[in-house]
């Protein structure tokens, strides 16, 4: 498809500008010399029509939740309520500007404290802040509270390792080495879950916590956590559960009923804010009491039919975000809850869980699956041996031929060619079906024509891309 300059001989106008208020020169002396343009930049020229028609076959071109199945495991591509949009556009809402008093937005205040309480309530844990913008950054707070907590036992100068178990999160190990934690690997047993023999060997002084998602990245519960987090407990450690994962068990169980000291939610996956395109998102943090005075500032209080900001906690990390998070997001994060309610929300989890359990049992006689057990909101087969010299990537490039984005692929580490899928909580079975037809179709064709995976796909706007180059060589702006 060609460029937008390549549309249209020039001198092609889309709009007339209206005439400017002040003459140039006056408007002009207010720039800068050094910031001023020496020459017009370079504009496409182009008819409105041309323009229009230019984005909006753009936009044909592209695949979304909109448009099509996306089962990308771990990262919850879920289709999610209009209405809640529409909500977050509201005037009051994106209208306001965040130095407004206090005394002008008990509205907004209001809707980010009712927020707090269901998110404890859903979460078990007695503190919530709602600062963190995304999973990873509510992660890297959690490793600040860690932080502060030991720093205000004294016991940080020897407390100093987080272990990990080898099915997490990958930005887990991140966030703990960035909050200058040292990172200690967890093996995984033959089951997918944590090996409680390798825990305990690691578990001494030493340690100031354990991080784990749950349920894992083979979508594997943790049958064990109560025991893991004893034993963690017992050592002084404290114990991170990433929330990532949250649709397994919404309604059902919670993180605090299980040991958790901190929880993250990700309100981009949960909650219907739509996941991807680099945001926006929320990763509020839920605490237990012991780390409720280190949370970040400001506590949003209801005092009587009032709210108002508490600045006074001395030992507070401090802020992780300006103001008070990414506010339009947690607007459709309470219209969810409030739409949904406590039996909606267990038919959420009861979904995901049912939907991800009927494509493994679809699928495990055709593709590998390393872990045959029941799983929660997605499972994780393996390309391997499919047919001659195939791998996980011409299998998810065929999909693309089949009208559907392809799964996650190459994670979790820990499986070989791996393919993860969720089917997630909104998908019809026509569409699962539709799915495991493909995924059944392309399974035989790696046994009959291996070529035609290879070099897929065949259908889409373009052929398969030197990925490895495009990331170290980008092409970033027009070659005029």
């Amino acid at each position: 498809m060609p460029t937008i300059y390549a549309r249209g001989p020039q001198g092609r106008k889309a709009l007339a500008l209206p005439e400017l208020s002040r003459p140039e020169e006056e408007l002009l002396r207010k720039i800068p010399e050094g910031l001023r343009r020496k020459a017009p930049p370079r504009l496409p020229e182009v008819s409105q029509p041309e323009l229009i028609r230019h984005y909006t076959a753009l936009s044909r071109l592209n695949y979304g939740v909109d448009t099509g199945f996306y089962p990308l495991g771990s990262c919850t591509m879920k289709y999610n309520p209009k209405l809640h949009e529409d909500l977050s556009r509201l005037p009051g809402f994106t209208g306001l500007h965040p130095l407004l008093p206090e005394d002008e937005v008990q509205g907004a205040l209001a809707v980010l404290w009712e927020l707090s309480e269901y998110l404890k309530g859903i979460a078990g844990l007695p503190g919530v802040t709602l600062q963190p913008a995304a999973g990873a950054h509510g992660e890297l707070t959690g490793m600040f509270l860690i932080n502060r907590y030991f720093e205000d036992r004294g016991e940080l100068e020897k407390r100093q390792k987080i272990l990990l178990p080898d099915s997490a999160h990958g930005t887990n190990p991140a966030s703990a080495a960035m909050a200058g934690f040292q990172v200690v690997s967890i093996p995984s047993d033959r089951r997918g879950m944590v090996d409680l023999e390798a825990l305990k060997r690691t578990l001494d002084e030493t340690v100031a916590g354990i991080m784990l998602t749950v349920p894992n990245t083979l979508g594997i519960f943790e049958e064990d956590i109560l025991t893991i987090t004893e034993l963690v407990h017992s050592a002084g450690g404290l114990c991170y559960f990433d929330g990532a994962n949250l649709n397994a068990f919404l309604g059902r169980a919670r993180p605090g009923d299980m040991g958790a000291d901190i929880f993250h939610f990700n309100l981009h996956k949960t909650f219907s804010t739509p996941h991807g395109g680099g945001g926006p998102g929320a990763g509020p943090l839920a605490v237990s009491e012991p780390l409720v005075p280190y949370l970040p500032v400001p506590e949003i209080v209801k005092d009587g039919e009032k709210f108002r900001l508490n600045f006074d906690k001395p030992k507070s990390i401090g802020r992780v975000h300006p103001y008070f998070g990414n506010f339009l997001v947690m607007g459709k994060a309470l219209a969810y809850i409030l739409t949904l309610g406590d039996e909606g929300m267990r038919e959420v989890s009861a979904a995901a869980v049912l939907a991800a359990n009927y494509l493994r049992v679809r699928l495990k006689d055709t593709y590998k699956l390393p872990y045959d057990r029941l799983c929660k909101h997605e499972f994780v087969l393996s390309g391997e041996g499919l047919g001659e010299g195939i791998r996980t990537v011409d299998i998810a490039k065929r999909l693309i031929d089949y009208g559907f984005h392809p799964p996650t692929i190459y994670f979790p580490l820990i499986v070989r060619e791996a393919l993860m899928i969720e089917p997630t909580e909104t998908e019809p079975k026509e569409v699962l079906d539709a799915f495991v037809a493909a995924m059944l179709k392309i399974a035989e064709e790696a046994r009959t024509d291996p070529a035609l995976l290879r070099e897929a796909p065949h259908n889409a706007p373009v052929r398969r891309l030197d990925e490895a180059r495009a990331a170290r060589e980008p092409i970033l702006r027009h070659p005029f």
